[in-house]
């Protein structure tokens, strides 16, 4: 088919379109692949397509399915559609998410599922009500399998298009020891029951009346003359099985997405959907989208390098008509607080020099990284923002942990006692709490005092006061600890203790596994202060953050919130092995999370407009430990022309850094007697070296530390930095019993000493 050449009379909505977008917007016969590579325009080759069907009379509004994975996409495809076709684009029923088509397909045949058209739509909140009712009716001990997992591994099955009938033994075994299938099996029904529906049966549903009723299904492949697919390589099955049974008879699908920027696989998106569409569509147009209008030829360069190393691709080189710009800048940092004041400073003197910080963002890879940015822009008065998320000590577990905290600092803080009495649940139900509370302003005392009062009547019920009493003596015992154990340490123990941690590491959610990681980097945190009131001084600050308010500010968010927004200058921190690739995706994906991981860093590097900064630490505290790091692998996949390495370290740390290999403890000689350098070995009181800044001599002195556990033996002196030096008297796994020369025999964590 030859494609007419621009012209001075074309309508408004081709004009301005470069030659494959104009491809994309005219090939309207037979089934389209529009690979949009980031930043090439493709929402205006979309919009322009469906603009065009309309207006060239190929098909009313009414008969064009357009879908969008959100709300803000449709919004924004109809608004721009609009503005070339105007009141037309009313008339356009079938414009939306899948979920909302779903819905509406839905309430027309939902007597073929048992369901009536007037069906409910449960939230998360109202499904795992239901899944709790269950699991306690059939006898399933919820603490072991919680009603959480089981929703998660429903909703999993729901995106693979699988009922219960169609669940396999393999999946049924991956819940209750081989009840999946039954228990999925009794919530389908009690949700028919209910005339309800959760959000994942809005296609499943759909897509068995399409499979067993063939009249619905050809009045649908009639009505639907052209299909417009947005974000395709973020399909899961049950949407490109829906999707394929709309399209199998005209054949006039376009579908528009990029194959490197798949990286929603832990929601159930298929990135082999895109890969397969030629098959799926035999004879099917392939139309690239790679002139980028968005980042330099330096960027472009650097991302296509690394994401060329993927194997599962179709393939797609990005270009820009500039011919200016900055290579990447790698920088090499010693540490996380580093990094923070590294960031900090080059942010600064971009501001100074007239550039915004509203175009100026920071994207980590897990969220647990953006809290040493946080702490240090307070510190700085850098205004700040995060997106996708809230603030480090705003999140909920980060609340919960510091209620905990503030009870066993200050055992008169009622608002900390509302907060965790609780959490985890301890089957204190509203009552139990309605009689404390009256009991604390009857006496006027704290709800604490009150709760040991309450205990000695029988206002409680004997399940409730038994709970109650349990959380009271917990709160006192740590307090107990509190003076012997460094705070960290504690935090740690009341996490642990508390039922908290296991809660977390029960949630088979996708978000679980980031609020521990917090709570990780919370207790590690913790360490940089003195004192627990200090530290919880220092939040009270950090929490009071929003009093500098600014019309400018810098965004901190992850890279999967990332996708879709651009900036003049971006920062991307935390490039090591581990934390990206992360290792947790490594273990549980291997080489196809591999891929996923490599695809989110040219996500993450295409988000630059004008300037690319990416940073790696020597050194991550990662579970209190500090642990040597070495430089991510997509580091090294920027082809050397398109990167600016500096791995020099400010003041006296520089000389270490430049002597740090990728390949070995940069702390393996400093015990051995080797010279390498200018005062390596000249030791200092601090028992550091000379030009070696304080937080060295702690993370060389834990690094030793940790390697030397097998070393520890009883009568071994150490060092210890709350009670000093001591004699190891007893050793129990990873507890040490230490009789300290000032501070008398404390029960300390190997971790926390050094050998002296």
């Amino acid at each position: 088919m030859t494609l007419p050449a621009p012209s001075p009379h074309d309508p408004l909505y081709l004009r301005g379109l470069n030659a494959p977008q104009r491809e994309a917007v005219l090939t309207t016969e037979g089934p389209v692949l529009v690979l949009a590579g980031a930043g090439t325009g493709k929402t205006a080759a979309l919009t322009a397509r469906l603009a065009h069907l309309i207006a060239t009379r190929k098909a009313w509004p009414s008969e064009i399915l357009a879908v969008t994975f959100t709300n803000k996409a449709a919004r924004e495809m109809k608004e721009r559609v609009g503005r070339h076709i105007g009141e037309a684009v009313e008339g356009m029923p079938w414009l939306g998410t899948f979920h909302a088509i779903g819905a509406k397909m839905l309430r027309r045949h939902a007597e073929l599922v048992g369901l009536h058209s007037n069906f409910t739509i449960l939230d998360t909140d109202d499904q795992l009500r239901l899944l709790k009712q269950i699991i306690q009716a059939v006898g399933i001990d919820d603490k072991r399998f919680p009603a959480r997992q089981l929703g998660g591994l429903i909703d999993r099955w729901k995106n693979k298009g699988l009922t219960p009938e169609a669940l396999d033994a393999g999946e049924s075994e991956s819940y209750a020891n081989g009840r999946g299938q039954e228990i999925y099996r009794l919530y389908q029904d009690r949700l028919r029951a209910l005339n309800a529906c959760d959000f994942g049966d809005l296609l499943l549903h759909m897509l068995t009346i399409l499979k067993r009723d063939r009249d619905v299904l050809a009045r649908y492949q009639e009505r639907f003359k052209y299909i417009l697919v947005d974000e395709y390589q973020d399909t899961n099955s049950s949407q490109y099985l829906w999707l394929r049974l709309l399209a199998q008879i005209r054949k006039n699908i376009c579908c528009v997405g990029d194959d490197d920027q798949s990286i929603y696989s832990w929601r159930g998106a298929e990135v082999a959907n895109i890969l397969r569409f030629e098959t799926d569509f035999p004879g099917a147009k392939i139309v690239r989208l790679e002139q980028n209008y968005r980042s330099t030829p330096q960027i472009l360069a650097a991302a296509s390098g690394v994401i060329a190393e993927n194997g599962g691709r179709l393939g797609k080189t990005l270009w820009t008509e500039e011919t200016d710009g900055e290579k990447v800048e790698i920088l090499g940092v010693w540490d996380g607080a580093e990094e923070a004041r590294r960031v900090g400073e080059e942010i600064e003197h971009y501001q100074r020099s007239g550039g915004s910080l509203n175009e100026t963002a920071i994207l980590v890879r897990a969220q647990f990284q953006t809290r040493e940015f946080e702490d240090r822009f307070i510190q700085i008065g850098l205004p700040y923002k995060i997106i996708g998320g809230f603030r480090f000590y705003e999140r909920a577990e980060i609340r919960d942990a510091l209620a905990y905290l503030r009870l066993v600092n200050q055992p008169a803080d009622d608002l900390a006692f509302e907060r965790v009495v609780n959490v985890p649940k301890r089957g204190l139900g509203d009552k139990a709490l309605s009689k404390l509370h009256m009991l604390a302003r009857a006496e006027g005392v704290s709800l604490s005092l009150a709760a040991a009062r309450i205990l000695d009547t029988d206002e409680l019920t004997p399940q409730a006061r038994r709970s109650l009493g349990n959380f009271i003596s917990d709160i006192a015992r740590w307090r107990d600890r509190a003076s012997a154990l460094p705070h960290a340490e504690l935090a740690r123990l009341i996490l642990d203790e508390s039922g908290y941690t296991a809660m977390l590491q029960a949630d088979r959610s996708p978000e679980s596994a980031g609020r521990l990681e917090n709570l990780n980097e919370l207790a590690r945190a913790m360490e940089e202060y003195e004192t627990l009131g200090a530290f919880l001084e220092h939040v009270s600050l950090v929490m009071d953050n929003d009093a500098l308010a600014s019309d400018e500010k810098v965004t901190i968010m992850t890279i999967h919130a990332a996708k879709g927004l651009e900036f003049e200058r971006i920062f991307l921190a935390g490039w090591e092995e581990g934390v990206f690739p992360s290792q947790r995706s490594l273990d549980e994906g291997g080489l196809a999370s591999l891929e996923e991981e490599r695809r989110l860093a040219y996500v993450a590097m295409t988000r630059a407009r004008r300037k690319l900064t990416i940073l790696h630490a020597a050194n991550r505290r990662i579970y209190g430990q500090w642990t040597s790091s070495i430089p991510s692998r997509f580091i090294g996949e920027i082809p050397a022309a398109y990167k600016d390495v500096d791995s020099s370290l400010t003041g006296g740390e520089s000389s270490w850094r430049a002597n740090w290999s990728e390949q070995s403890d940069p702390f393996a000689n400093l015990t051995r007697g080797n010279s390498r350098g200018p005062g390596w070995q000249r030791a200092t009181k601090s028992g550091g070296f000379v030009g070696e800044p304080a937080r060295m001599v702690k993370a060389r002195q834990s690094t030793i530390g940790a390697k030397g556990r097998d070393d520890m033996s009883v009568g071994l002196r150490i060092f210890h930095s709350k009670f000093g030096y001591g004699v190891i008297a007893e050793i129990e796994g990873n507890k040490l019993e230490i009789d300290f020369e000032l501070s008398g025999r404390k029960r300390v964590m190997d971790s926390f000493v050094n050998i002296a």
